[in-house]
């Protein structure tokens, strides 16, 4: 009761002294509006978050400042100058950390925790009807939204991609740079200043036991005018993830058309962590403590065993590895809810993996995938471990997203992007009534492609995903295809050799040289792929023991019609010859060339990228290149074919036997 009295008199102070509100300019006047977690304390201490995980805070000057005359006017010049502090609860690592906004309102609807920092969320990030423009004072490293590193400061316009970033830190009058770290828990200035005329906006951030820097830090020559209405509020907004952080501001002052009033150091409030009368009251809860009676003893440690027993049901691990992939974690209970318990119901599909379920996170209604990987599964930690060092750091827009992971006792748990219209194969081979057209096919093929060029050369390692095919490929709303399920990836360094001793993969995509030697390679994948664009233009599968003899294996098939001169007539008969018959042939044609026995035959995924893109053409020679049977004295390849040849043998010995147990039933 006393501390909502406290609040009211100080909200009712504040409002006295809010006397040129009007003029937009306010010295920690006015009112506040406060949310989620944020707070004011007796001695004028703003707080955003505290020790709770995935929480955000916000707090705004309550009524609208004027921003612009109209709404096709220019912004107008405006100051703001304010004193923060991050204390992190751990030495070394920290949560994401806070930033100033304006925003068209003074509640941010939709905003979420962790590394969103309270501002978007997956769905309006980079949305261009948001309208906001912030400055974040960052201390956690987001790969996807283009981080330079965990500790900086950066400019952004409706997105966390920022528009302009720095390390944190200031210049010196001879133009040395100082690093500062912002979640040391000291307190640190920053000016914002917005120059109309100019359209220019600078910021400046220094310890408070220096001068200000005659250098900003930032710079930003851009007209904010199309990205803010006539009137917008201004406050801050702050967020934790699995990692936390308390983020307090200590002094703020802001100004419309001129410089905002200096802040007066010596009337600082005091920051929790260094205030000492935490430690005399914790001393004084402890001797308390210690005079309550044995009987008092009792009842807490019964009342905590029960809490203990109800909390038990979603205890979670942390092991070392996770800790830089904390902002990712979900915790068990928020997925237990998403997916009504993962009940049978919400179940997508199965896997030798475990089930996957949908879901629809109760924070934000957003719909998502969750592979439950089974708990008695000898490999299901390896493949774990696998796609979140693989899949949580990659970013392009046809691999599936992975949004987090959790871990509880033998239950592994990934969360992914819900893909509405599931697998390729369910459009391959379970709707006959529903069958892709060619156009959807072809963009498949290059997009899938695209995809593995990314996987192979461009990211910053090598990753050999091992097991490429439709059921991995998964189709969103705007029927975009997405390569998915890493849980065979692996990575290497640039320039390394990228190969694996384990084999791994599915019978049929997999390249003739892994059953002799063992090993994956960028080459493997390429096989793989070669294949997969064989069945998505033929709408079969790679080994069918049902086809007649001469159709059994689709390769083979494809190459005695070309042998026919009519290679066409293997596209898939559903099509009725609706299709482009110059990228039919060239898809049928490149698919056996990436399909090719000999690993040396095979292009690299740029090459595959220029063939499908028309800036390249075939070689003239790929007809007797793809059907060369016959290799060098003592090549590796003779094996390898040899291989091939066994395995084929192999699958027509259970093709007799699979037709007869098939028979009997």
């Amino acid at each position: 009761m006393m501390s909502c009295l406290i609040m009211l008199v100080l909200l009712f102070l504040l409002n006295l002294a809010s006397s040129d509100i009007n003029q937009g300019q306010f010295s920690f006047n006015g009112y506040l509006n406060i949310e989620g977690l944020a707070d004011v304390d007796s001695s004028g201490l703003f707080k955003l978050t505290n020790s709770t995980t995935f929480t955000l805070g916000h707090i705004f000057y309550k009524n609208p400042i004027q921003f612009k005359n109209s709404t096709n006017g220019s912004v107008f010049s405006f100051s703001t100058t304010f004193i923060f502090a991050i204390a992190s609860e751990y030495p070394n690592l920290s949560g994401h950390g806070l930033a100033f906004v304006i925003s068209p309102n003074n509640r941010i609807p939709g905003g979420v925790s962790s590394q969103h920092l309270g501002l978007f969320n997956q769905s309006n990030n980079g949305d261009s009807s948001n309208h906001v423009v912030a400055v974040e004072l960052d201390t956690f490293m987001n790969i996807e939204f283009e981080d330079i590193d965990h500790n900086h400061v950066g400019i952004d316009i409706n997105s966390l991609i920022s528009v302009v970033s720095a390390p944190a830190g200031y210049f010196t009058d001879e133009g040395k740079f100082i690093n500062v770290s912002l979640k040391s828990g000291d307190p640190m200035q920053i000016w914002i200043e917005y120059n109309g005329v100019e359209m220019q906006l600078n910021v400046t951030l220094y310890p408070i036991n220096l001068p200000r820097p005659k250098t900003p830090l930032l710079s930003l020559k851009k007209d904010l005018s199309p990205y803010m209405y006539d009137s917008m509020y201004v406050g801050f907004s702050s967020s934790t993830g699995h990692l936390i952080s308390s983020h307090y501001i200590l002094a703020w002052s802001f100004k419309m058309n001129g410089k905002a009033d200096e802040l007066d150091l010596s009337r600082l409030p005091k920051i929790p962590r260094h205030d000492n009368g935490g430690i005399k009251q914790l001393k004084k809860i402890l001797a308390i403590t210690l005079s309550f009676t044995g009987l008092t003893l009792v009842l807490v440690l019964v009342l905590g065993f029960v809490l203990i027993s109800r909390k038990k049901r979603f205890m979670e691990i942390l092991e070392d590895w996770e800790v830089q992939y904390g902002p990712h974690r979900f915790s068990y209970k928020d997925l237990f809810k998403a997916t009504k318990g993962f009940k049978d119901k919400e179940i997508l599909g199965r896997g030798g993996f475990g089930r996957v379920y949908k879901g629809v996170l109760p924070s934000s209604n957003i719909q998502i995938a969750v592979k439950r990987i089974s708990h008695d599964s000898r490999q299901g930690m390896r493949e774990f471990v696998a796609e979140i060092a693989t899949i949580g750091r990659l970013r392009h827009p046809n691999l599936v997203r992975l949004l987090g992971y959790c871990r509880r006792k033998q239950e592994l748990l990934l969360v992914y992007d819900y893909m509405p219209n599931g697998s390729l194969d369910k459009f391959l081979y379970h709707q006959p009534n529903s069958s892709l057209n060619w156009t959807q096919r072809f963009k498949i093929i290059k997009d899938v492609a695209s995809a593995l060029f990314y996987l192979h050369q461009q990211w910053v390692q090598v990753i050999i995903h091992r097991d490429i095919k439709p059921a991995n490929v998964l189709i969103d709303s705007d029927m975009n295809p997405r390569l998915g399920d890493f849980g065979l990836a692996k990575l290497c360094d640039l320039g390394n050799d990228p190969q694996t001793s384990h084999v791994a993969g599915t019978l049929g995509y997999m390249a003739p040289e892994l059953a002799r030697a063992g090993k994956a390679n960028t080459s493997t994948d390429i096989y793989a792929f070669g294949i997969f664009m064989l069945e998505v233009a033929c709408g079969r599968k790679p080994i069918e023991p049902r086809a007649p003899p001469e159709e059994t294996f689709l390769a083979d098939w494809i190459t005695d019609c070309w042998d026919k001169g009519d290679i066409l007539a293997t596209i898939d008969k559903r099509l009725e010859k609706r299709f482009v018959g110059q990228q039919a042939e060239l898809v049928l044609k490149l698919g056996l060339l990436c399909s090719h026995p000999v690993a040396a035959a095979r292009p690299s995924m740029s090459s595959v990228i220029s063939y499908l893109d028309g800036i390249a053409s075939l070689p003239d020679d790929l007809s007797s290149v793809i059907k060369a049977r016959e290799f060098p004295t003592g090549s590796n390849e003779v094996d390898a074919l040899n291989e091939l040849t066994a395995e084929r043998n192999t699958v027509a010995s259970l093709t007799i036997t699979e037709a007869f147990v098939s028979h009997g039933r």
